[in-house]
């Protein structure tokens, strides 16, 4: 059974080879669009589910993992900005702010499915404008969730964090390590088979 990673992200595969599992990347374009009235705490697992499944329908009889990070703030989720102006403004709604950051994680293996969800809250120092645009000239935000990388000149705009490091990163890589073992012994656990009383015994 090969392990599947549903993600082009090289920041994910970075973290998964921590764990010393062996992997193929397999990247799945899935309709990223959310039901009408789902809560916005959902969006992560929901998101990761639906890449896993597409790609679990391309590998049957492996595990594959899916994953989707998201930053959420008020009323929003921030995604990776649109252009630099859209960065900008995710940046400036950031400024002196606490905003959550939400890993969803979704394991498939034939028929047999799991999803967690890892969050974290990040807080950010007042921004000037002048220090927003010098960090959007580094050309870091523009492939990020929330137009920030915690991993790189973007942490000088965090002024701390609650929780998972990693899963701000994009993968709460602990977590799905212990998962990972779990779903392993659930998928290799053996299934009972009821038979009939043979009425002529």
């Amino acid at each position: 059974m090969k392990l599947i990673l549903a993600s082009g992200s090289p920041r994910r595969q970075e973290l998964l080879k921590l764990t010393g599992e062996e992997f193929i990347v397999h990247p799945v374009n899935a309709d990223e669009t959310l039901p009408a009235g789902m809560p916005l705490e959902m969006a992560a697992a929901f998101l990761a589910d639906k890449k896993a499944a597409a790609a679990a329908a391309l590998f049957p009889d492996d595990l594959v993992i899916g994953c989707d990070t998201v930053v959420l703030f008020e009323d929003e989720i921030m995604g990776k900005p649109k252009d630099e102006e859209d960065a900008f403004r995710m940046l400036r709604r950031l400024s002196g702010e606490t905003h959550t950051v939400m890993t969803g994680v979704s394991l498939y293996c034939g028929k047999q499915t799991t999803v967690f969800t890892s969050e974290t809250q990040v807080t950010f120092y007042v921004l000037s404008d002048e220090e927003i645009r010098a960090y959007l000239a580094t050309g870091e935000p523009f492939d990020k969730a929330g137009a920030y990388g915690i991993q790189g000149q973007g942490a000088l705009l965090v002024r701390r964090i609650e929780g998972d490091y990693f899963n701000v990163v994009g993968l709460p890589v602990a977590a799905l390590a212990r998962n990972l073992a779990q779903f392993r012994k659930a998928v290799a656990r053996p299934r009972v088979t009821f038979r009939r009383p043979d009425p002529q015994t």
